[in-house]
């Protein structure tokens, strides 16, 4: 496995929104690599959150760190340049949410952000035997989209570990994510299955000590590797 350099990657779904940017930047200082963006349209998911206001608002504050964005909302394509003006460095979709998903993946890379594919529970791999030459990105949701706070499903492991596979044998660098239930006491299985960006929502923002999570989550993830 040729895997890039882990990434923890706090989901602010689960920051105090009214000390976002103070959050943001003590998870970064804690350690954070990626600020990852769950975004739900009350459409495609059940549950409404942020627009590109909050991505902008991030950026004017100061914070220089890629931010990931995953839209968990339909239709795709209206929304995308928003979040490219807003300051989005990925920017991620589900293959069910758009009509043309080679379209949006263009027009994702057409506005400067590197695109994601993003994979449910139950969504076969099949999409990315005409894809993957095109992504920088590979979501795989270890939870049903909408909600912060779920338990992580098992079958995600055999998922990541396929599109491991399918990754190293394209000899791209395209990262690898995890989004979902993700926590320092399975983030090692995690890391093994393959997967090098690790998207943390309640186990960081609801622990004690950012630092201390991140590093315990880093260990994790290195023994995994070793």
């Amino acid at each position: 496995m040729s895997m890039q350099t882990p990434w923890i990657a706090p989901s602010i779904l689960s920051a105090d929104f009214a000390r976002l940017g103070e959050q943001v930047d003590a998870v970064l200082r804690a350690g954070a690599d990626v600020v990852h963006f769950d975004v739900m349209d009350n459409h495609y998911v059940p549950n409404l959150t942020i627009g590109p206001l909050i991505c902008e608002a991030l950026r004017k504050y100061g914070v220089q760190a890629p931010i990931d964005v995953h839209l968990m909302v339909s239709p795709v394509d209206r929304i995308v340049p928003d979040f490219a003006a807003a300051g989005a460095t990925y920017i991620s979709f589900h293959p069910e949410a758009t009509q043309h998903i080679d379209r949006t993946i263009e027009l994702i890379r057409e506005h400067g952000c590197k695109p994601g594919l993003v994979f449910n529970p139950a969504t076969p791999l099949e999409y990315l035997d005409y894809t993957l030459e095109k992504l920088d990105l590979v979501l795989i949701m270890s939870v049903n989209p909408g909600f912060g706070g779920q338990k992580f499903i098992p079958s995600a492991l055999r998922k990541l570990a396929e599109a491991r596979a399918r990754i190293d044998q394209s000899g791209r660098p395209v990262r690898l994510e995890i989004d979902g239930g993700v926590k320092v006491d399975n983030i090692q299985s995690i890391a093994r299955a393959g997967a090098d960006t690790f998207v943390a929502g309640s186990a960081i923002f609801g622990s004690k000590d950012y630092t201390q999570t991140i590093q315990a989550m880093r260990a994790q993830i290195a023994s995994a590797r070793s």
